[in-house]
């Protein structure tokens, strides 16, 4: 793994109202993350987990500290500047696959480079691409109705890695998945992350998932507990 840090958090707090008063979610998160980490952040439901992740992938500031995401500092970027951040730099793939159902599987994954101003030809080798990398070449013309729970999600795999990110974001990706798709999902995904150099960062309590991270960041309370680096030569 590159030492190299993309992610770099400093004294991060997020606040958010309830009623006439508030909710801490983050408590003063200090963490970095380096290029190539097959990483996640493991904890309870309430723990912060999905709010931290949405502040990386600049779907939301922090209230106080900062989080400087691939050089950029989230607090400070317009919307324009983070809707291009996320387009271009980072991948997310949620547990709901949230597939387009009148768009084919093509179409969906496509979707994703529609932004970009990518020409035709290209664009068109970039889904294939993608498309074989999840083993989905065959089923490139069916709609999502026709495809199974395990098949959904890597579409959502697809359309995340098409444009070849520097940064996935996966919150929960096998929460609807059985135990053969979840550890097919994985292992495609590892396969990215070591042969792209893709970083990951997953939200997730499933022990499945983290059977395969190289480094595991316990939340609690919106604050980090453990931190957690495991032998980066298992096989799970």
């Amino acid at each position: 793994m590159n030492q190299e840090t993309i992610i770099k958090i400093n004294n991060l707090t997020k606040r958010f109202p309830v009623g006439e008063g508030e909710f801490t979610a983050l408590k003063n998160i200090n963490l970095e993350f380096f290029k190539g980490e097959f990483s996640g952040l493991v904890g309870p439901s309430g723990s912060g987990k999905t709010t931290l992740l949405n502040i990386i992938g600049s779907l939301d500031s922090p209230t106080e500290g900062e989080a400087i995401v691939l050089g950029k500092q989230i607090s400070k970027l317009s919307h324009k500047e983070s809707a291009l951040l996320r387009n271009k730099h980072i991948g997310f793939i949620f547990q709901v696959y949230n597939l387009l159902p009148v768009y084919t599987v093509f179409e969906n994954v496509e979707f994703a480079l529609l932004l970009q101003n990518i020409p035709s030809e290209k664009r068109k080798k970039m889904v294939n691409d993608a498309l074989e990398w999840v083993g989905l070449s065959s089923m490139a013309n069916k709609k999502p109705d026709k495809l199974s729970g395990g098949e959904g999600q890597r579409v959502a795999i697809a359309r995340a890695m098409v444009k070849n990110p520097e940064i996935i974001i996966a919150d929960e990706p096998s929460a609807n998945l059985d135990a053969a798709n979840a550890h097919a999902i994985l292992k495609t995904m590892k396969q990215m992350n070591k042969e792209l150099g893709t970083t990951f960062i997953f939200s997730t309590h499933d022990e499945k998932v983290m059977g395969y991270l190289d480094r595991i960041i316990h939340l609690r309370d919106g604050m980090v507990e453990e931190d957690e680096i495991i032998n980066v030569n298992h096989a799970p």
